[in-house]
């Protein structure tokens, strides 16, 4: 045998050798790491297993019912975006859709040189009318921090605007799939909380997309169980930068401990530090794991093997994380960079040993991700090595380095840890995925731990190059949503055209016109189109059905069904029932929110049916403002829609039928978005509407005496044509 053979051998050894105390040296690490997180797990448990003894035992879980309870203050969300083309949109239109809340407005922070995401903001917000698109001062990208501080600004303006003050902001991030009742649990935690975050449950990947996959994994056994143990021990709950409600109290503390900006613009991940920052100011801190039992209500309306009722059913936010491979690790490394370096950085260590100790948890991963990757590593090694042994029985032998009493014993412990960490992993993806999203789970700690590793080393080299001196731009990361159909807003003008309602000539030396009246009421007013024409272009473009009525022909006691301020707040009339649905007129389609508001009201379904215009304001103002003389009433009570006749006195009757709110938006005295946001608060049987808006100083004096003077003169117009009638 040769000397290069022997020298060879020789090597061998002592790399065995130097294997030997690296695996020591790390399994005395993970021994530590795994006892940190045992506490965590026996804590959790210990805690869950008392409170289901007491607490539970006195008290049900609560249900959204408590929810609707609780009267709606304003509250504001908050949407970055930056080159969020094709999610933005989509985000914003689902929300507005099915978001089970009406006192909300959404602020969504766009740049000046980002003009396509700017155009689809733009599209969202002429369909819904809480939809702001707010520009920042500068182009992007700046930091997330910095957008966020030009959305505060136009929250202050919209306050100033609306005479109102918001409750609280709510952050959120162009991508979130918005659970229907999360602005309903913030209103009802506020104002006694000063940030409450919701869990954040990824949407569930391909088996075969580890990447994404491993998101599963850490946010279900983090929202699950980690924050929840940290915020029993500490009182302190980390924001997510999503599903997080700061109160009022806590921007204003915020403004002052930044000197006079809101978000901390130098910071990768400034809601982490917010999380803190409130917790050391003695402001309260809340994660709320609150379950809903409504299948329509609902965030996670999937149902599979293995998930828990409860936990399943928790308001949350869904989003897609990224799948490619260099995207996840280019959105971890941001986190480690902000989370563990600028962390430290910025916040140091507290006096609390407590909260010490969940800081080192956050920050341990500098440690534990080289510590994992290594040790998986080494067993691949040992692996082989010991499959060596068995498939080359002649081979050379030597000594085995996990030999030893003490790493021996160390190994054995680390086992059962192990054991332990993958069952709690599989536990919480399972009680919100299912079984098989949790025994996927197994496969997947391996790839975490590659990825974990690689963000490390890209945070180390992101922080050492750039983190220290300058503001970070976003480190952009490629988002995807639920394919969502933007609205395509076709005029009403096009389907009174294609009906033949009008010529284009008609329609040429109308807008031609100076026109102060809504087109569709100027149109009626100038005998263009009749009533019926008009409502049934509408029904035609909102896909709903339509009637003509006289407001003044229905039974009193069916108007009775629906009280005063709920009339006028949706301007809603009841024109029939049918079994226990109660059928309502109104002049506009209302939107699915505003419905189920009106059923839970009015405690029964609802079908709602256009109606021409003026209908609904005369039966409004008749029936809830100011009743008519008999004289007048039996009048126009005589007028049968049925009869050419009389609708054509309808129509020309009704066309100058308009409330003070109208005028004022009409004219452009008030925007339609102020509008609505007053009448949320407004109550018709408490004052009147232009001293409500002038005490919310939405509009002055001579406005209001402008839109008084403009309502008389429809009011002669209207009364001049009864007189007509009359003779």
């Amino acid at each position: 045998m040769s000397d290069l053979t022997f020298m060879l051998v020789d090597a061998f050894i002592y790399v065995l050798y130097g294997l030997k105390w690296l695996a020591l040296v790390l399994a005395l690490l993970m021994l530590m790491c795994g006892l940190d997180d045992l506490f965590l797990d026996v804590y959790y448990w210990t805690r869950r297993f008392w409170r289901s003894r007491t607490v539970y035992q006195q008290h049900s879980h609560a249900n959204e019912e408590r929810l609707f309870e609780q009267p709606e203050k304003p509250l504001a969300v908050m949407v970055p975006a930056w080159q969020e083309v094709g999610v933005v949109g989509s985000m914003a239109q689902l929300m507005a859709n099915t978001m089970d809340y009406e006192n909300y407005q959404i602020f969504v922070g766009t740049y000046p040189n980002d003009p396509e995401t700017q155009a689809e903001v733009d599209v969202v917000a002429r369909t819904f009318h809480n939809v702001h698109k707010v520009v920042t001062a500068r182009p992007g990208p700046t930091s997330k921090a910095d957008c966020l501080n030009n959305i505060v600004q136009a929250i202050a303006d919209f306050e100033e605007a609306a005479g109102i003050e918001f409750a609280g902001c709510i952050l959120h991030d162009a991508e979130d799939v918005i659970s229907p009742m999360e602005l309903r649990m913030f209103n009802y935690m506020l104002p006694d909380k000063d940030l409450i975050q919701v869990p954040v449950y990824p949407f569930r990947p391909r088996w075969y997309q580890l990447s994404s996959g491993h998101y599963i994994d850490e946010f279900s056994e983090y929202h699950g169980k980690d924050v929840v143990t940290r915020e029993a021990i500490t009182g302190q709950v980390p924001s997510a930068g999503v599903g997080t409600c700061f109160s009022r109290r806590a921007l204003t503390l915020l403004r002052e401990l930044n000197d006079g900006v809101t978000f901390d613009i130098w910071s990768l991940t400034e809601d982490y530090d917010i999380g803190f920052r409130l917790h050391e100011s003695g402001l309260t801190c809340a994660f709320v794991r609150y379950s809903v039992d409504d299948d329509n209500l609902s965030p996670h309306r999937e149902h599979r093997k293995g998930q828990r009722y409860h936990d399943s059913r928790v308001i949350c936010v869904r989003e897609h994380f990224p799948t490619d491979f260099k995207a996840v690790i280019r959105q971890k490394s941001r986190w480690i960079t902000g989370i563990v370096f600028q962390g430290y950085q910025h916040l140091g260590w507290s006096n609390n040993w407590r909260l010490n100790y969940f800081l080192w948890r956050d920050r341990r991963g500098v440690v534990a991700y080289p510590v994992a990757l290594i040790a998986s590593c080494l067993l691949i090694v040992l692996v082989s090595l010991w499959l060596a042994a068995i498939l080359l029985p002649d081979a050379w032998r030597f000594p085995d380095i996990l030999s030893g009493g003490l790493l021996s014993t160390l190994l054995m412990i680390n086992g059962v840890l192990l054991i332990n960490r993958a069952f709690q992993r599989f536990y919480f993806v399972k009680i919100y995925y299912g079984w098989r999203q949790g025994i996927l789970s197994f496969p997947r700690m391996l790839w975490s731990n590659i990825i974990n590793f690689l963000a490390n080393v890209r945070a180390w080299r992101l922080f050492m190059q750039r983190a220290r001196h300058q503001t970070f731009a976003w480190d952009k990361t490629t988002h995807e949503f639920p394919h969502v159909e933007l609205p395509v807003e076709v005029p009403l003008e096009d389907f009174l055209l294609e009906d033949g309602v009008i010529t284009q000539q008609q329609l040429t030396t109308f807008k031609a016109q100076s026109i102060l009246r809504e087109e569709g009421r100027e149109m009626l007013v100038q005998q263009l189109i009749t009533g019926r024409q008009q409502v049934a272009a509408l029904a035609r473009k909102h896909d709903m059905q339509w009637r003509s009525i006289n407001p003044l022909a229905l039974a009193e006691d069916l108007v009775a069904r629906v009280p005063t301020a709920t009339a006028m707040r949706y301007a809603i009339l009841p024109i029939g029932e049918q079994g226990d649905i109660l059928q309502l007129a109104t002049e506009a389609p209302l939107t699915p929110v505003a419905i189920g508001a009106i059923c839970r009201r009015l405690k029964c379904r609802v079908e709602v049916y256009l109606v021409p215009i003026g209908r609904v304001t005369l039966g409004l103002r008749h029936w809830h403002l100011n009743r008519l003389p008999d004289q007048q009433e039996r009048r126009i009570t005589s007028w049968q829609p049925e009869d050419d006749n009389g609708e054509a006195h309808l129509d020309a009757y009704c066309c100058h039928q308009v409330l003070l709110g109208q005028v004022l938006v009409e004219r452009g005295w008030l925007s339609n978005t102020l509008f609505i946001q007053a009448m949320i608060d407004f109550d018709p049987q408490q004052q009147r509407l232009g001293d409500f808006l002038l005490q919310r100083g939405m509009i002055d004096a001579s406005v209001l005496d402008q839109a008084l003077e403009v309502l008389a003169g429809e009011e002669r117009l209207a009364r001049q044509l009864l007189e007509e009638q009359v003779v």
